[in-house]
């Protein structure tokens, strides 16, 4: 065969060569057997489901931030008791337990499928999902990719829990037919700094066990069985970056200055106390933001004040006196907590989620902050408030804080004199009203993916408006501009904390555009280091302005493209 050109989504960057392996994902195909009796049967799934919740805790114990609160997710759907009452009503109806398990999630899909709720729609996959391993579990096979050897991943999709169950050490690089730049597939490469291209039109039809595979996932490029001009250019681009990679570790300890002199402070995304630790030791200079969700997810219960506070602390003391953003719980949207008992929303990104809910919340919220106070005083701690859509909010969040104190200082609960509070800009009222929000916080911090989302109407996690989410939309980067100069107005630094600070077109234009602080998943930091530190100030600043000016994403990305290009 001669070599095969395809042409996909750039998803993460790196280039490599490899052998594919073809995942061609499916429901374990089992032997039709009869049904025993449906107490057998609801044994035996009883059974099945105690296992699939085992593996899934397995892979939680080697998982990322990002991965956990995927398997969270999946962990709960297990316990779902309307799914658990359609699987007992088909074993009764007389179905052996694989088949009941099979009727019961393709039902329960569907009926989420049929739903208005775009999230909702979405969670289908999830319960297909979940459908898969537990029949797997009922016949004794495994689900998920088992690699042999080190490969090129080719598949459909990945779900979530395929992507996270991959053993990583042999993992070359991953290339989808479907998949968007945010799905989790695109997150989960990206934060591992593994190379990877989605919506690759084509690419399972054609591609076979063991064929070498090339995969620029820079370029959105998959070349099968490609030819002796092809293996040579991408064997030297894959020596480049080795040895890229070399210079990186040496020059890890320099400051990211650019050459006229002009300071930016890359901070790292992390997730739990040791994703903290983890991102020092990559060189982040702080951390921009940490998630609390960690500490709310895949429990039945609360996290008590002293568990907060315990792991809080734990966070500032790993980050070796560099400033730790940590961020008040952001539950809602995409991420549910069963025990919260959320009423279910037509649209949960635009309902009771992050402060809202914590306004409704009042005793969690002030559990929260005693908390985060308490530990302000084993490290340079800085609180960030989400979705702040204008003063109201942020006034009414300063006084909890406020509330919080009072109440540890009566206690003789010892609190830091300095820790600053800040928060996220992420509604596009929040951007448009910058300029008084920034007379009332220490910081503002970015979260561009919602940003987007917010000022573009397209779900970020719908395949079908993969297109339309355009971080470099003139529109997202007006919003950004007007934000920095409201705080830089008003003497307050600026950072990102989305997934747009990590990407090198997008670093390089909020560098331009005056952007303090990245923060961005560790794996990412050495190259927008390099980028930071070979681009001059005044030179991005020039193109930002002219990007400013422009009408498409198309017109500012083949603009910046070069200069991104130029770096490598």
């Amino acid at each position: 065969m001669s070599e095969k050109v395809l042409h996909g989504v750039a998803a993460a960057a790196g280039v490599v060569i490899g052998p594919a392996f073809v995942y061609r994902e499916g429901q374990p195909e089992t032997a039709a057997r009869a049904a025993a009796t449906p107490e057998e049967e609801l044994a035996r799934f009883e059974e099945a489901r105690r296992r699939a919740e085992n593996e899934l805790n397995a892979l939680a114990e080697r998982a990322d931030d990002q991965g956990r609160e995927i398997l969270t997710a999946h962990q709960l759907m297990l316990q779902d008791p309307e799914l658990q009452n359609l699987v007992e009503a088909a074993i009764r109806d007389g179905q052996p337990a694989e088949e009941a398990v099979r009727t019961a999630t393709e039902q329960f899909a569907a009926m989420l499928e049929a739903l208005d709720d775009e999230y909702l729609r979405e969670r289908a996959a999830d319960v297909r999902d979940v459908g898969r391993r537990l029949v797997a579990a009922l016949t004794g096979r495994t689900v998920g990719v088992v690699l042999q050897r080190p490969s090129v991943v080719v598949a459909r999709d990945l779900a979530p829990t395929d992507t996270i169950g991959i053993d990583r050490s042999l993992l070359l690089g991953i290339v989808t037919e479907q998949g968007g730049p945010t799905s989790h597939t695109t997150i989960l490469a990206r934060s591992w700094g593994i190379p990877a291209v989605v919506a690759t039109a084509g690419v399972l039809e054609a591609a076979s066990d063991g064929m070498t595979v090339a995969l620029d996932g820079d370029a959105g490029e998959v070349v099968l069985d490609p030819g002796a001009e092809t293996r040579s250019r991408y064997e030297a681009a894959m020596a480049r970056a080795r040895e890229q990679a070399e210079r990186d570790r040496a020059e890890a300890s320099l400051p990211a200055e650019t050459p006229d002199g002009v300071r930016v402070e890359l901070a790292g995304n992390a997730g739990s106390p040791g994703e903290v630790a983890f991102a020092m030791e990559k060189g982040a200079e702080g951390i921009g933001l940490l998630r609390s969700e960690f500490l709310f997810m895949g429990r039945s219960t609360a996290p008590t004040e002293e568990e907060q506070y315990q792991a809080y602390a734990e966070a500032l003391r790993n980050a070796r006196g560099q400033r730790v953003i940590i961020r008040t719980l952001d539950i809602g949207g995409d991420k549910d907590v069963p025990y919260l008992g959320l009423a279910k929303e037509e649209n949960p990104f635009l309902g009771v989620r992050a402060l809202r809910l914590c306004f409704r919340r009042p005793e969690l919220f002030q559990t929260q902050l005693r908390a985060l106070l308490r530990a302000s005083v084993h490290g340079r701690l800085a609180i960030m408030f989400p979705m702040v859509s204008g003063l109201s909010d942020l006034r009414r969040a300063k006084e909890a804080l406020a509330e919080a104190r009072r109440s540890l200082e009566a206690e003789g609960h010892p609190v830091a004199d300095r820790y600053e509070v800040g928060i996220m800009v992420e509604i596009p009222s929040a951007a448009l009203l910058a300029d008084h929000l920034a007379r009332e916080v220490d910081f503002f911090s970015i979260g561009t993916n919602d940003l987007v989302q917010y000022t573009l109407a397209v779900d970020r996690g719908n395949p079908e408006l993969t297109e339309m989410y355009q971080p470099y939309h003139p529109a997202v980067l007006r919003l950004i501009d007007r934000i920095v100069q409201a705080a830089h107005a008003a003497g307050k630094w600026v950072g990102v904390c989305g997934e747009m600070g990590g990407l090198p077109e997008g670093a390089l234009l909020l560098l331009g555009l005056g952007v303090d602080e990245l923060s961005m998943a560790p794996a990412l930091l050495p190259r927008i280091k390099r980028l930071v530190r070979s681009t001059p100030a005044a030179e991005a600043r020039a193109v930002a302005r002219e990007c400013l000016e422009l009408g498409t994403p198309e017109e500012v990305l083949a603009l910046v493209g070069p200069l991104v290009r130029r770096v490598g």
